[in-house]
């Protein structure tokens, strides 16, 4: 097994700089390392595009607001973090599951985009995605709460990463509810918190309704819905679904992070298990048992 965290902070830099008619391709051959991220797209993808469409940094503007926010993730020394914080998560993982299957992982970490209000205010300045078995997605906006949670944001997306790899939990598309999506982010969560402690463990959408119940409710309400095209809307809020042209449902920003934080968190409880230790729990189970002890 061998984590790779791409160094692209070079490339992030030279791209910055290099005359507007070459950024293009300069960042094509970035990201290419990582496409297999997309593997599962119909037909082939266009990298440029698709870090376009994800809050990736300008090729057009903020140039020099860019470079000052690269340098600021530089000096922090995320890319390094976050290969340390990855290798500690593995081993703690396997502590717990010495059986599972840890793929080979090649990290993508870039800047975000300073001119996009959605991901710089109702995301926060963060976009991560560790969904797909061997890769994992950090787009990050050097917040000061960014910055703090590097850790904690990456062993999150590992444990997504860990749960769907072969031989763990099936993602079937045809089959998924949002009861999967909303467990497997409180495990993440949990994960997380279970290395680095709640205060940069919980996910920053996470955090601003953990308590409240009317929230939790609703998205109790959603548990079996099934779709992936209505997830948005459960999982991440209503001004994230408008943002992908889904259905509003009458949820604040983070609200199926919350849902999935207090789920596990009462399974855990009821059962004496880690986050660790429930990596490949059925989220049938969790809801199930965290109903019963609610």
């Amino acid at each position: 097994m061998t984590i790779t965290v791409l160094d692209t902070y070079p490339a992030i830099r030279e791209i910055l700089q290099a005359p507007a008619s070459e950024r293009p391709e300069l960042l094509r051959a970035m990201l290419q390392p990582a496409a297999g991220m997309y593997k599962y797209f119909p037909g082939e993808v266009d990298l440029v595009a698709m870090h376009g469409m994800g809050s990736g940094f300008p090729l057009d503007r903020d140039g020099e607001r860019c470079l000052e926010a690269l340098e600021a993730l530089h000096d922090a020394k995320a890319w390094t973090r976050i290969q340390g914080a990855l290798e500690e998560g593995v081993s703690a993982q396997l502590a717990a599951t010495p059986g599972i299957t840890v793929p080979d992982i090649t990290v993508l970490l870039v800047l975000g985009d300073p001119g996009d209000e959605h991901f710089m205010g109702p995301a926060l300045g963060m976009a991560a995605n560790g969904s797909v078995t061997g890769y994992l997605y950090l787009n990050v906006w050097p917040y000061p709460e960014n910055l703090a949670r590097l850790e904690a944001t990456a062993v999150h997306e590992l444990n997504h990463n860990l749960r769907y790899a072969p031989g763990g939990v099936v993602w079937n598309p045809a089959t998924v509810t949002v009861g999967e999506q909303v467990v497997s982010e409180g495990l993440a969560d949990a994960f997380a918190r279970q290395l680095y402690g709640d205060e940069l463990g919980y996910s920053r959408l996470a955090v601003a309704h953990l308590h409240d119940d009317e929230v939790y409710r609703k998205v109790l309400s959603g548990l079996e819905v099934t779709g992936m095209q209505n997830f948005t809307a459960w999982v991440h809020g209503d001004e994230f679904a408008a943002r992908y042209g889904a259905t509003p449902v009458g949820l604040p920003a983070g609200a199926g992070y919350v849902a999935g934080n207090r789920l596990v968190d009462a399974y855990l409880a009821a059962t004496g298990k880690t986050a660790a230790e429930a990596l490949h729990v059925p989220s049938r189970e969790v809801i199930d048992v965290a109903g019963q002890r609610a």
